[in-house]
């Protein structure tokens, strides 16, 4: 069984942070990449390297699976995912994107869509829906005012 939980943003957990993962809103829709070993889409994100923030990680994974140039980012939550017993660490956080190029040639991503909502087949459907959910409160009451 998985469990992901959310905690604030600056939450210090007592783990080290291994990802970042960035909803990006990119022309009024979500974006959502494919890795290039696989068939299904997810949410950008990636490893947080050696002597890099999660914010830095952010930046970066966003610009090599998106294409992303210009872009504002923020960061919605500290999340856990427990899985098997074992319990990793990330960020998530929220992208608007305003200029998108192509995507870098080191990237191991083969294509970049764009959707209304979280694909049907995404890589890790045990943690992306949980992940997406928390972005879609956190957008809607940005947008509300709150």
């Amino acid at each position: 069984m998985t469990e992901v939980k959310f905690y604030d943003p600056l939450f210090e957990p007592y783990a080290v942070l291994t990802y970042s993962v960035i909803s990006a809103r990119y022309k009024d829709k979500w974006l959502f990449v494919r890795h290039h070993l696989r068939t299904t889409f997810e949410i950008a994100g990636g490893h947080i390297e050696k002597g890099e923030t999660s914010h830095e990680a952010a930046c970066r994974e966003l610009m090599e699976e998106t294409g992303a140039m210009q872009f504002s980012i923020e960061c919605i939550a500290t999340y856990s995912v427990n899985k098997d017993g074992v319990k990793g660490w990330g960020r998530l956080y929220l992208a608007h994107v305003t200029e998108i190029g192509p995507i870098p040639d080191l990237s191991e991503i083969a294509e970049v869509i764009s959707a209304g909502q979280l694909p049907e087949e995404n890589t890790h459907p045990d943690i992306q829906p949980h992940l997406f959910k928390k972005t879609l409160e956190f957008f809607c009451n940005i947008r509300k005012g709150r």
